[in-house]
């Protein structure tokens, strides 16, 4: 047995019951990861305990985790002190695992048999709430939106992307990362990267690098603007990187020149040019001046 794969050097004084190796649970239970559903074990204790670490204090309202899987973080949080812990796995091969772990930890983990992204979890436990998760590549977008749009629901969110991701969530004007993403994530929330964990920590490896990004959502938005038309200024600045604004957010409104002008932004500026106050300035804007008025309407 490696050091990576002991259980108990960090046990928490409340467990009634030992807890065999995660690789022997695996085994016992003849589980695999489902590559569908976006599962890659994580094995590492010294990983798992440095995610959970990351996102204390955990002994304050209530821990949710998205995809447990076989429960190596969920370990991690309840031996680090997490008072109270809601997973949420679709997969019900992994329900008799996560059993046994809330047999260990008596009144500590809820399990819920669903999808999270058909779970409201602002709603879950009490405040205030901290989303830990590695999350499934294929839901892990859809899914930060949902949560950044709750706002305060969340005290903070740690959560595991595909490297690629992350570099998008936190990048910064002018750099070939930056675009919708990072101005969703950094006008709600307070957005750093933590550290990377490569493709040979997890089983089966996938093939790109992960990193573990902690966003702490704000009380109010970065800058006041509206989150429907701010989404479309970006998407509309964005969708073809390489055109100037005047000719881009013409899909938001003929008039894209004037309103350009009138935020002080040059016409033949390109999207990745602008900062997220100036998209929010953009936003304002044009929601100030409302849908398309004559032979342009509807364009």
């Amino acid at each position: 047995m490696t050091g990576s794969d002991r259980e108990g050097d960090r046990r928490d004084s409340s467990r009634t019951l030992p807890l065999p190796p995660l690789r022997e649970v695996i085994a016992r239970h003849g589980l695999s990861a489902n590559r569908a559903l976006g599962q890659n074990f994580l094995f590492d204790l010294n990983l798992t305990g440095r995610i959970a670490r990351a996102a204390a204090p955990l002994d304050q309202g209530t821990v949710i985790e998205i995809g447990p899987g076989p429960g190596g973080l969920t370990r991690a949080l309840l031996d680090l002190g997490a008072r109270e812990v809601i997973v949420i796995e679709r997969d019900r091969r992994f329900q008799p695992v996560l059993a046994e772990i809330s047999a260990a930890y008596p009144g500590r983990l809820q399990i819920i048999d669903g999808d999270a992204l058909k779970v409201d979890a602002a709603k879950l436990g009490s405040a205030p709430r901290r989303i830990v998760a590695n999350l499934p590549y294929n839901v892990a977008t859809p899914l930060l939106m949902a949560w950044l749009e709750a706002g305060t629901a969340f005290a903070s969110l740690t959560l595991m992307f595909q490297k690629e991701v992350a570099d998008r969530l936190v990048a910064k004007p002018r750099t070939k990362d930056y675009g919708r993403l990072s101005i969703a994530a950094q006008w709600r929330a307070d957005v750093k990267r933590l550290f990377d964990i490569p493709p040979r920590a997890f089983t089966p490896p996938p093939k790109v690098t992960s990193t573990v990004v902690q966003l702490i959502p704000r009380s109010e938005p970065l800058y006041p603007a509206d989150a429907a038309m701010l989404e479309k200024v970006a998407a509309a600045a964005f969708g073809q990187r390489r055109k100037m604004l005047r000719q881009s957010l013409r899909q938001v409104s003929p008039q894209a020149e004037e309103v350009l002008l009138a935020t002080g932004i040059a016409p033949t500026a390109r999207g990745e040019e602008l900062s997220v106050e100036q998209f929010c300035a953009l936003a304002r804007a044009f929601k100030k001046k409302g849908p398309p008025i004559g032979p342009h309407a509807g364009l």
